[in-house]
């Protein structure tokens, strides 16, 4: 597989996207919907630099063929609850084979934790599937976009209780699902 397929599950992505989410707290036994509004826009090689260097990543010499996108969100809950967030992230690339490519996931700042953060991705051409997982200090996420059409995304996330070290995830905290549309 080539970085081109990887890239041009990107280039659908940016632009201004709607999302209808609903999540499932299993450990409360709740159901949630939520409304997002989010923006993903490509980022300069200056940026790159950044999230490679927050992370303690080295800077490779091909910085210009990595993805990396700058990411602006609005969620309103059904409780009126309101979240704004804005973030850059990297795809490092580590291995290929014929239609899986997988490697690092690098972020400036992380979703459920202030800080920067270095996850996992796996991403299957034969699914047009982006595959991410991140270890957090109390949970695991596992985040998964598939691309159903160029205007047209779903979101599966599952969260689970980070296990002790060596341990398999088994305990699921959180389930959401979520239709994405492309708006612009």
């Amino acid at each position: 597989m080539s970085i081109s397929e990887f890239q041009q599950f990107f280039d659908y992505c940016v632009g201004t996207w709607t999302t209808e989410r609903t999540y499932h707290y299993l450990t409360q036994q709740e159901v949630e919907r939520s409304h997002t509004e989010f923006t993903v826009e490509a980022i300069t090689n200056d940026l790159k630099i950044k999230v490679l260097q927050d992370n303690n990543f080295d800077i490779p010499n091909d910085i210009d063929i990595l993805p990396g996108y700058h990411l602006e969100f609005q969620t309103v809950s059904e409780k009126d609850e309101k979240v704004s967030q804005q973030l850059n992230m990297l795809f490092v690339t580590e291995s290929t084979d014929s239609t899986i490519l997988q490697g690092k996931y690098l972020r400036d700042r992380a979703y459920e934790e202030e800080r920067p953060i270095i996850a996992d991705f796996h991403f299957d051409t034969s699914k047009s599937e982006l595959l991410m997982t991140t270890n957090y200090t109390r949970v695991v996420a596992v985040d998964s976009i598939t691309m159903i059409n160029p205007k047209l995304r779903i979101r599966k996330i599952l969260t689970y209780r980070r296990p002790p070290e060596g341990k398999s995830l088994e305990e699921v905290v959180l389930v959401g699902f979520g239709v994405e549309q492309k708006s612009e």
